[in-house]
């Protein structure tokens, strides 16, 4: 039974500050990759947070280990550009997300 989570995700070293988000390394890769993951349900809300270098995800997916997996085949995981640091139970206890 799936479960949501609230993923925090940060800049890795491989990332290059000088440059906007979409001049990053393999940045339709990347783009692409989340859309597919979103539109199968598994990402259900995401983005950037202002003024930080964070980035919050909440998703759907069985356990913490489901998470790590399905982001191990994000270009941007595998090569650096962004690290997961916090993996989290959530419980939505305002407002709605569409059931699966």
């Amino acid at each position: 039974m799936s479960r949501l989570f609230a993923i925090m995700i940060v800049h890795g070293p491989a990332w290059k500050p000088a440059l906007a988000m979409e001049e990053q390394f393999d940045w339709h890769g990347h783009a692409g990759y989340l859309d597919s993951l979103h539109a199968e349900g598994f990402v259900v809300l995401g983005g950037p947070l202002e003024g930080t270098d964070d980035v919050l995800l909440i998703v759907r997916a069985n356990d913490a280990d489901e998470v790590r997996a399905r982001f191990a085949w994000d270009s941007w995981h595998a090569n650096d550009l962004l690290r997961i640091t916090r993996i989290v139970p959530w419980q939505l206890r305002l407002g709605s997300l569409d059931p699966v």
